[in-house]
């Protein structure tokens, strides 16, 4: 298998229920600065750096609330909606860790990495990315039951997707290269489509 799948695969391999509390003190937001100084002649800039890395680790966890939902007595909208969220993530993960890769920079390690690791809290790589839940919420919509669990998860789905809008916005602003621009504005207008169905289903 080639490396760049390779990665791809593990990130999109499915979860266990102790990989949702598992985080990674390596990869995360906190080690940008450590990134190796960026050529100005290459067409991407650190923000576009730090937008894939970090989103690629806020869409893991979003595809770990998808994997929740699975065996789940869900509604027909809210099934479909699991569905759509994972059909789009799964692919955006494996465009950014292909850009990362083109650019000579690290594949963040995220939760979906730790099949058995038993997590800490989760401060290590969420503690400053927008929308992402801790390891005690993620561990709570795990134990939750059925009656609850759908409300539940589009609570914390709906502030999920707020905070991958915030990150998107800030590529937006300060990113470089094209095709992660273009990502943003796609996530923008997808998730808040997605919010909006969303609260929809929080109001039936």
């Amino acid at each position: 298998m080639r490396p760049r799948r390779r990665l791809v695969a593990l990130l999109l391999a499915a979860s266990t229920p102790f990989a949702l509390a598992a985080c990674s003190d390596d990869g995360g937001h906190g080690d940008h600065m450590a990134s190796s100084s960026i050529p100005e002649d290459e067409d991407f800039n650190q923000a576009d750096v730090d937008f894939a890395t970090d989103m690629i680790q806020h869409h893991a966890q979003a595809l770990s609330m998808a994997d929740l939902a699975d065996e789940r007595d869900l509604t027909p909208a809210m099934a479909e909606l699991v569905e759509q969220i994972r059909m789009a993530q799964g692919p955006e993960i494996e465009s950014m860790v292909g850009w990362l890769a083109d650019w000579d920079q690290p594949v963040p390690e995220t939760m979906r990495d730790h099949a058995n690791a038993h997590g800490d809290g989760g401060s290590g790589m969420d503690a400053d990315m927008p929308g992402m839940m801790s390891a005690d919420e993620m561990e709570r919509l795990e134990a939750a039951q059925d009656q609850d669990f759908e409300p539940l998860w589009l609570e914390m789905m709906i502030e999920h997707h707020e905070g991958a809008i915030d990150m998107a916005d800030d590529e937006k602003s300060d990113g470089e290269h094209p095709d992660a621009i273009d990502l943003a504005e796609n996530i923008i207008e997808a998730q808040k489509a997605e919010i909006e169905e969303m609260e929809q289903l929080l109001a039936r």
